[in-house]
C-alpha cells in the first residue's frame, strides 16, 4: 500500500494523525494497539472500549504508551483525547459519539455486541473496519447499505482473508484477467473439534478455545469465504464448498486442479478452499483470458499454458495490515473488501452433535453446531437458520448430528438486534439471489 504510506506521514508530519476508537482488546486487539504504537506514523489509537477494562488497561502499556486514563463521559474522553492521552472505558457508545474520533475498529468476534457498537458508529457518521467476518457474513449488505446513505466507509480488515483475497481479485481483475475462484488455503479441517479439543493450541498461542475452534471446524473459513463472495458476486458450488485437502506442502497450483473447473469456468465465479497445500496461510484466485497473445505472455512468465491460471499471496497478516484499512478508509474512501450489493453466500448451522429438543444452542466455535456456506437464494427459500443467528436459540425437535437447522426448527431469543437487522436486510434487498451454478 505504497500510496498510504505516503498520506501517512503527510498527516504525521502536519501534526493532523488519524483518530481511531478501537473496540475489543483481545488477543488481536492488543496486536493492532501495538502495530499502530510502534510502526504506523500519521495514525493515533485514541481510545479502547472493552466489556471489561483490565485488557484495555493492558494495550497500552504492552504497546509502549504508558498508562491510560479510565473514562466513563464524553467529556473526559474527550478531554484525553485533546491532551493526546490514551483512554480506555467500558462504554462503547463513547467512542462513536466522541467528534474527533475518525473511525472505530471492531474487533470483538462477537455478533449482538459488535451489530450495536457497528450500527450507532455508522449512525455517527464514523468510518467503521471490522475484524469480524461473522458480523460481516451476517448483516454486512444492511450494515454497508447504511454507511452509503451516511457517506461513510464500510469495510472488513485488509490482513484477515477476505481482505487480503479481495487485493489479490483486484490486482488479478486489473490485468485483464477474469478471476472465476477465489481460494482460501487452511492447514485443518474438522468439523467436529471443539474447545476441549483446541485448549492446548489456544494455550500455547494466547487465544480463546473457542476461537480456534471456529477455524478448526470449518466455521470461520465459511464466514470468510461467504465475506468475499458477497464482495465479488460469487456463490459456492456446492452446500459446504468442496474443500479438497492435499499431502502437507501440495503447491497450490497443484491442489487447485482438484477443484471442478466445470463448476466455476462460466458465470461469476465461485469461493471456495484447499487444506494442506502451501503456502499456507495464504489465499489465491484463479482466473482466465481468451486472447491468445495475453496467454502467451503469461505462459512466458511461468504462470503455464491455462486456461487457469493461479495467482496467490502467500500469507496474510492480521494485525500487522489492518491500519492499512483505517487508512485506505479515512484517507482515500476505499473499502478493502465489503458486500457489493445482496448477499450471494450466507453461513448456515449444521449439528456437531446429535441436539434435543430444548437445548439452546451455544455460540460459534464451541460443542454444538458448526457452520456451512450455502448459496443465499437456497437459505432464503428454504429458510434455514444463519450461524451468526443460531447462539441462544431453543430447539423445537431434536437434531440429528450433521443436520441443517431452519428457522422452524428454533425459537429466538427474545430482543436482539440481529435478528432486527436481518429481517430489515430481508426487506432491503427483495429481489431473487442467483446462483453462481
Amino acid at each position: 500500500m505504497m500510496i498510504v504510506d505516503n498520506a501517512l506521514r503527510e498527516r504525521a508530519a502536519a501534526g493532523r494523525p488519524i483518530q481511531v476508537g478501537m473496540v475489543g482488546a483481545g488477543f488481536m486487539g492488543r496486536g493492532v494497539a501495538l502495530q499502530i504504537a510502534t510502526a504506523v506514523p500519521g495514525m493515533r489509537l485514541a481510545a479502547i472500549a472493552n466489556r471489561r477494562l483490565d485488557p484495555a488497561l493492558q494495550a497500552y502499556p504492552e504497546a509502549g504508551k504508558g498508562a491510560a486514563r479510565p473514562v466513563d463521559t464524553l467529556p473526559a474522553l474527550r478531554a484525553a483525547i485533546a491532551e493526546g492521552r490514551p483512554a480506555v472505558t467500558e462504554d462503547w457508545r463513547l467512542l462513536c459519539e466522541a467528534p474527533e474520533i475518525d473511525a472505530i475498529l471492531e474487533v470483538t468476534g462477537s455478533i449482538e455486541y459488535a451489530a450495536h457498537v457497528i450500527a450507532a458508529a455508522i449512525e455517527s457518521g464514523k468510518h467503521v473496519i471490522l475484524m469480524n467476518a461473522e458480523l460481516d457474513g451476517t448483516v454486512g449488505p444492511l450494515l454497508k447499505r447504511r454507511a452509503d446513505a451516511r457517506g461513510v466507509i464500510y469495510t472488513n480488515v485488509d490482513g484477515d482473508q477476505p481482505g487480503v483475497t479481495m487485493n489479490l481479485y483486484r490486482f488479478v481483475k486489473g490485468i485483464g484477467v477474469r478471476p472465476v475462484l477465489c481460494g482460501n488455503i487452511k492447514g485443518l479441517h474438522d468439523r467436529y473439534r471443539n474447545p476441549t479439543t483446541q485448549v492446548d493450541f489456544a494455550r500455547r498461542w494466547g487465544q480463546k478455545p473457542s476461537m480456534v475452534t471456529s477455524f478448526a471446524d470449518g466455521t470461520k473459513v465459511s464466514f470468510e469465504q461467504a465475506v468475499v463472495a458477497n464482495a465479488t458476486g460469487m456463490g459456492v458450488g456446492r452446500r459446504g464448498m468442496f474443500g479438497p485437502t492435499v499431502p502437507p506442502g501440495t503447491p497450490v497450483e497443484e491442489a487447485a486442479k482438484l477443484l471442478p473447473a466445470e463448476r466455476f469456468m462460466d458465470g461469476p465465479g465461485i469461493v471456495d478452499y484447499v487444506v494442506g497445500a502451501a503456502p499456507g496461510p495464504g489465499v489465491f484466485v484463479l482466473g482466465t483470458i481468451d486472447h491468445p497473445a495475453q496467454r502467451h505472455y503469461l505462459d512466458l512468465y511461468k504462470l503455464g499454458s491455462g486456461p487457469l491460471y493461479c495467482f496467490h499471496t502467500p500469507y496474510h497478516l492480521c494485525h500487522f495490515e489492518a491500519p492499512n484499512t483505517i487508512a485506505r478508509a479515512v484517507l482515500f474512501h476505499d473499502a478493502a473488501i465489503a458486500p457489493a450489493g445482496p448477499s450471494r453466500v450466507e453461513v448456515i448451522a449444521a449439528a456437531k452433535i446429535d441436539l434435543k429438543a430444548g437445548d439452546v444452542l451455544d455460540d460459534i466455535g464451541h460443542y454444538m453446531t458448526y457452520g456451512l456456506c450455502e448459496n443465499a437464494e437456497v437459505v432464503n427459500r428454504e429458510r434455514l437458520l444463519p450461524m451468526g443467528i443460531a447462539a441462544g436459540c431453543r430447539l423445537r425437535r431434536d437434531i440429528a448430528k450433521d443436520e441443517v437447522l431452519s428457522y422452524a426448527d428454533v425459537d429466538l431469543p427474545a430482543g436482539r438486534l440481529i435478528d432486527r437487522l436481518r429481517i430489515e436486510q430481508a426487506g432491503m434487498f427483495v429481489q431473487p439471489v442467483p446462483t453462481a451454478a
